[in-house]
């Protein structure tokens, strides 16, 4: 199981490179793996219905009792093979349903096979954790799936109300987990099964979990999710949501069944529920003109029916449970497909407009009645027999004295004529010819399309005729429960009372059929009683108005009327909290060395100066002050890392501010604000007041020895001697992680801030004729050389003698010709070429010596940034690209990927999350090595640094760049900084 699901999560990310070689046939090649694990599976029936289960386990996080565990019994089993199998058929289906210029086909191959590998890990993991993992994989994989076509507004917000929807069913099911295994002192869920906990934790608990399953098979109040991701694919459709995800919850109320049944809390939820939804899914579904919003509607209407079936408690209802589902994904299934197939060669699925298809489809025709009538429960097929086992379990209950059997009976019986009434609809709608209707025209469609249905519709018919040889895994399972043993699954039962309650649904389903003019009138003319996709738009919107509300009332002053605002709110909260506190320093040292209070004050009046001056690079440039001050201050205490990273990045620090300043007037605008001169000074300096204070508290706060005297033998046992940096990577690698995420967050912020589209990709580039003529020898004559690109020096105000003397004159970069004479500079095009690659040898030095001596990755990465700042302050937006013709999303992905894969590969091993290893040896010339995990986590931090100067740079640098030109080659746009973006880096 555990190599399946490598094999799954490696061949998805081999996906999308796949597809870019075989085009939409790569779905065929992708098939391969869910139809070979399909085959494995049913190699396993024999020895599981024998009672023997499979089991795999991997010690994951020992601490906390979690471990990479699985477990192959006949329940998991019957859904594996749903699953697989299934799956399979589905992804042949693809290859004819899309074609070869499918937007995004990689990446929508790589999640539908990434999904398929994620049901089969959570169907098998006996970890309730583990479970939680896959159960949440889910969402998230179902959110992008069914998102796929990203610039269609309906299917991005279907996305985000189903990852909502079922996210917050599965944080509700997090915590009964949780309460479970802490109750019952395992994370293992066949042994919290097997004894089961009782009393107010159990009750809690298991109705907490029965939250999220209910979520995630839709059914009341939670049901509107699943309609509305109706705007996903077809595919997506079929396999997510009548095979696959939705059966999650089914899976999970049958899992917990029989430990569970009998609480107080169970039947409510699992009967009830799943009977509201069964006859609410089910009315819905009888208004449908939309073939697929029809299927979706009686997708909710059965699930509400297996959840009731598979939860009943007794052995007759599971064992007709099991039979139901697999009759339902079979049918479901092979009904979307052939939707899908209607859409593509009618162009519609409004079966109003659709006249004639059955006698032009014949085929297809075929397929749909067959799975069409296994939905409503005709003989012979597979469905007739789940729901004749249904009816009789139920019948037995009731006639027992059992309340909730009447009530499941009754459900199941309404219901099933709903189910009859809109199947009829649907087949009619789809496939017959309608007098008032002209001929739909029809596309042609490759008849190998029909394969998957074919198969699955086949799969429906024959299985009822082989039911007996497929019983004994579902008995396997049902024997589980409590009840007799004498009831088998069977084709024909004799004219017994589940026979005649089936006569009596088709005879009352023909009624609604013959007066479905009247029924739809009075559909009509009843209001929603449970429309809870209203509930959830209002609850939205009401976060919003909130959202605004708040927005509106703390930020119309302005920035420093939201300022003032926080600083009240810090003064008001700290300042009352230093003033209570009791615990002050004996005494106050003044200074540690005499430079100390002069560069302190230095500092002081550069910040206060900063806050008054209005012109904005001499503000920059005070600020920078108490920047470099700080470097004084670390580097004369004795922390020559903080001093070198700090002077680094206040440097990157100015850098970035002169690139947003020089679209910006000189001077600062003195705006009116609700706050005076006054009261502002007064705010800021009792913040600075209070944050003195709290400094000082702090140092005398401590009653407990310091952990200083402990770090240098915590450094020597992570290999390393520089202390500071081994807490970065090492002892205290979490936060590290944490910071570099940021880091990629504000890349991608200051990007969008700029591009509106095309944001990845590398800073513009030369030409390649260009390139060539800019790498040749420095010294040839420059009359050689021929620029490919027009002369940015080319403007109005210079003569042709300084334009000719701008061509003839030699370049030390590769992009100098490219700035207009005003801007080069032969120093220091002369010093950037000499400086730039001993810079990065020194970065990465910096980056390999940064356990043992001053630096690490992070120094490492800022140098090597602001090499890179040399080349665009030398040579331009197209210097920068030949600098660095790298996409900057690239590298910060492949940083924080290292980064984080450090973390948790460590898991893989039986170590825990960032518990470092090494690797020593002496290498001749270079003397004894030693590379550890830790050394890894530097790289990537390393890349992520870099990834973000290189952004900031193709951002504010190179992308501004380009309006100041097209603004300048357009005087007249009234908007220079909203010029056209698509043509940006890509």
């Amino acid at each position: 199981m555990i190599f399946s699901l490598v094999a799954f999560g490696v061949l998805s990310l081999l996906a999308p490179t796949l597809t870019r070689l075989l085009g939409r046939r790569v779905f065929l090649l992708l098939a391969v793996l869910p139809a070979a694990v399909f085959g494995w599976l049913l190699t396993l029936v024999p020895a599981v219905v024998a009672g023997d289960v499979l089991v795999e386990s991997v010690e994951w996080i020992p601490t906390l009792d979690i471990a990479l565990s699985f477990r192959l019994d006949a329940l998991a089993l019957l859904l594996a093979l749903i699953v697989t199998g299934i799956g399979a058929l589905v992804l042949v289906y693809c290859t004819w349903y899309f074609s070869d210029d499918e937007p995004a086909l990689g990446r929508f191959a790589a999640l539908l096979l990434a999904f398929a590998g994620v049901m089969f890990g959570l169907v098998t993991a006996d970890d309730v954790f583990i479970l939680f993992t896959f159960w949440e994989a889910t969402s998230v994989l179902s959110y992008l799936l069914i998102g796929h076509y990203t610039g269609r507004k309906e299917s991005r917000g279907a996305a985000l109300q189903a990852l909502t929807v079922t996210t917050f069913g599965g944080l509700a099911m997090l915590v009964g987990l949780v309460i479970l295994s802490v109750a019952g002192g395992t994370t293992s869920l066949a042994e919290l099964v097997a004894h089961p906990v009782t009393g107010a934790a159990g009750e809690w608990a298991v109705a907490l979990v029965l939250v999220g399953a209910i979520s995630k098979s839709a059914l009341v109040p939670f049901h509107f999710w699943l309609p509305a991701a109706m705007a996903a694919p077809t595919p997506v459709s079929a396999y997510l949501h009548a095979a696959a995800m939705v059966k999650a919850g089914v899976y999970l109320v049958a899992r917990l069944a029989p430990g569970y049944a009998d609480l107080e809390v169970w039947h409510p939820i699992v009967i009830g529920l799943g009977a509201l939804t069964m006859l609410v899914g089910g009315w819905r579904a009888l208004r449908q003109y939309d073939l697929k919003l029809l299927l979706a509607y009686g997708t909710v209407s059965q699930l509400g029916f297996l959840v009731m079936v598979t939860g009943f408690g007794t052995r007759d209802a599971a064992l007709a449970g099991m039979a139901l589902l697999l009759a339902h994904a079979l049918f479901k299934a092979t009904l979307f497909l052939v939707v899908g197939i209607v859409d593509h060669a009618a162009g519609t699925r409004d079966w109003r407009k659709l006249s004639g298809l059955g006698r032009r489809m014949p085929v297809i025709a075929t397929i749909a009645f067959v799975a069409a009538g296994s939905m409503a429960g005709l003989p012979p097929l597979l469905g007739f027999v789940a729901k004749e086992a249904v009816f009789t379990a139920e019948l037995d209950s009731a006639l027992a004295g059992d309340t909730w059997g009447w009530i499941a009976l009754t459900a199941a019986f309404a219901g099933s004529v709903l189910t009859v009434a809109y199947t009829v609809r649907f087949v009619w709608g789809a496939f017959f010819t309608k007098a008032d209707v002209a001929p739909t025209p029809l596309h042609h469609e490759s008849p190998a399309i029909g394969i998957a249905p074919a198969l699955l519709a086949a799969a429906s018919f024959v299985s009822a005729f082989t039911v007996a040889a497929i019983e004994p895994l579902f008995a396997t399972y049902a024997d589980t429960l409590p009840g007799a043993h004498d009831y088998h699954l069977a084709l024909w039962h004799g004219f017994e009372p589940a026979l005649w309650l089936s006569a009596a649904v088709f005879a009352i389903a023909a009624l609604l059929v013959w007066g479905r003019r009247r029924v739809a009138r009075m559909q009509a003319s009843l209001p929603p009683a449970i429309d809870s996709a209203r509930g959830y738009l209002r609850i939205v919107s009401a976060v919003d108005r909130t959202a605004a509300w708040v927005t509106t009332a703390f930020q119309v002053r302005g920035l420093a009327g939201y300022l003032a605002i926080i600083m009240v709110v810090f003064i008001a909260g700290l300042g009352t909290a230093a003033m209570l506190n009791s615990t002050w320093p004996d005494g106050v040292r003044l200074w540690d060395y005499p430079a100390q209070p002069f560069i302190a004050l230095i500092m002081a009046f550069a910040a206060i100066a900063a806050a008054i001056i209005r012109q904005r690079v001499t503000s920059v440039l005070l600020v920078s002050v108490t920047g470099y001050g700080l470097v004084l201050l670390f580097g004369m205490s004795g922390a020559p890392d903080l001093a070198l990273t700090q002077a680094l990045v206040e440097t990157i620090t100015i850098v970035v501010f002169v690139l947003v300043l020089r679209r910006l007037p000189k001077q600062s605008a003195v705006h009116p604000t609700a706050l005076g001169r006054v009261t502002r000074t007064v705010i800021g300096v009792l913040a600075g007041l209070v944050m003195a204070v709290i400094g000082l508290v702090a140092l005398g706060a401590r009653i407990e020895p310091t952990i200083a005297g402990g770090l240098p033998a915590l450094s020597l046992e992570a290999h390393g001697k520089n202390i500071v940096n081994v807490m970065l990577v090492d002892i205290r690698a979490w936060d590290t992680l944490g910071e570099i995420s940021v880091l990629v967050a504000v890349a991608t912020g200051v990007a969008s801030l700029i591009f509106v589209s095309g944001r990845t990709g590398g800073a513009p580039r030369l030409d390649e004729p260009d390139r060539r003529n800019r790498l040749q020898p420095v010294l040839e004559p420059a009359s050689s050389i021929r620029a490919a690109k027009p002369r940015l020096a080319d403007v109005d105000d210079e003569t042709d003698a300084r334009a000719e003397a701008h061509e003839n004159r030699q370049t030390w970069l590769l992009a100098g010709r490219t700035l207009s004479p005003r801007n080069r500079s032969i120093l220091i095009e002369v010093l950037v070429r000499l400086l730039f690659h001993p810079a990065i040898i020194v970065s990465v030095y910096l980056l390999f010596v940064g356990h043992n001596a001053p630096g690490g990755g992070f120094a490492g990465g800022l140098l090597a940034g602001l090499a890179l700042v040399a080349r665009y302050l030398a040579g331009g937006r197209y210097e920068l690209g030949e600098a660095a013709p790298v996409d900057a999303g690239r590298l910060l992905g492949t940083g924080l990927l290292l980064a984080a894969g450090t973390a948790t590969s460590s898991l893989l091993f039986g170590l825990t999350v960032f518990e470092s290893t090494w690797f020593e040896a002496d290498v001749p010339l270079l003397g004894h090595l030693s590379i550890g995990t830790s050394t890894l986590f530097d790289i990537g931090v390393y890349l992520v640094v870099v990834g973000l100067v290189l952004d900031i740079l193709r951002s504010l640098g190179a992308e501004v760049d380009r309006h100041q030109e097209e603004s300048e080659a357009d005087p007249e746009a009234s908007d220079p900084t909203a010029a056209d973006r698509e043509g940006a880096p890509a």
